[in-house]
């Protein structure tokens, strides 16, 4: 089985300051991308001082206005306020059997959830996690863990696996554990096996040099520079993957999305 899939933070549509709405865009854009799977992160379930400013704010939520008539969707309400929610949402062009969100807030200012949906697309059973990590790194690192901790209780060991979306990992060091505990390889990063010692380097260094850079740079979109968004899978192997970088996607949100081609790996 193969299959392409893409991942993306969509700041909620709009620009910044909410001063232009881009959901429309953004919507024929990863159209284009014609991905089976599109992990989401920062969509609107709602806010209505949105729908109140931008004419042809879409009536329905965010996922459902992207999933149109293509995909079904799963979405996972993370931050709730007066006027509206907002969190991860999974698009996908194959039914999704179930679907739960697991609230991984680490403090009452960030509120962060994993979205684990279940898919199935007819011969296999496909578990796939939508992540949106902290913006601080001991707030990373116990959201990594409680990750881990729910895939190894809800997902069978030898079952198909995709984890992708913003892990705001810039110092790039989240990936060792998920390389040691689940046994997942990420999209973008060639070197294996995983050198988890390489990994788990202190400094800042090795941010600013291209040769040892691990992941795909995807923040800020005008000009990509730090590695926030991931793709990590398992029991697939990574025929393709690229950065979706200039037209459009410099101008329509602070991320560029990731998309990548997998091919499942057959049964031994």
């Amino acid at each position: 089985m193969k299959l392409s899939i893409a991942t993306y933070n969509i700041h909620k549509g709009v620009s910044a300051f909410g001063r232009q709405a881009r959901i429309h865009r953004i919507k024929e854009a990863i159209s284009a991308l014609n991905a089976d799977l599109i992990f989401l992160q920062e969509v609107q379930g709602q806010h209505d001082h949105h729908a109140r400013r931008h004419a042809q704010w879409p009536q329905e939520a965010q996922h459902e206005f992207l999933a149109g008539e293509s995909h079904h969707a799963a979405y996972g309400m993370n931050a709730v306020y007066e006027h509206g929610h907002h969190g991860n949402a999974l698009l996908s062009r194959f039914p999704i059997a179930a679907y739960a969100n697991h609230d991984v807030s680490d403090h009452a200012y960030e509120q962060r959830g994993i979205l684990h949906a279940v898919v199935h697309t007819g011969a296999h059973e496909l578990h796939c996690f939508v992540i949106h990590l902290g913006l601080f790194a001991a707030s990373r690192r116990r959201q990594i863990q409680a990750l881990i901790d729910t895939i190894r209780r809800d997902t069978p060991a030898d079952a198909p696996l995709i984890i992708a979306g913003d892990f705001n990992d810039w110092n790039q060091r989240l990936s060792a554990a998920l390389y040691e505990q689940l046994g997942v390889v990420e999209a973008f990063d060639h070197r294996a096996p995983h050198d988890a010692s390489r990994l788990s380097r202190s400094g800042l260094g090795h941010l600013f040099r291209q040769s040892q850079n691990l992941h795909a740079r995807t923040f800020p979109a005008g000009f990509p520079w730090l590695c926030l968004d991931r793709v990590y899978v398992r029991g697939f192997d990574v025929r393709q993957a690229h950065v979706m970088k200039g037209a459009p996607w410099k101008d329509l949100s602070d991320h560029v999305p990731l998309w990548a081609h997998l091919e499942l790996r057959p049964e031994r």
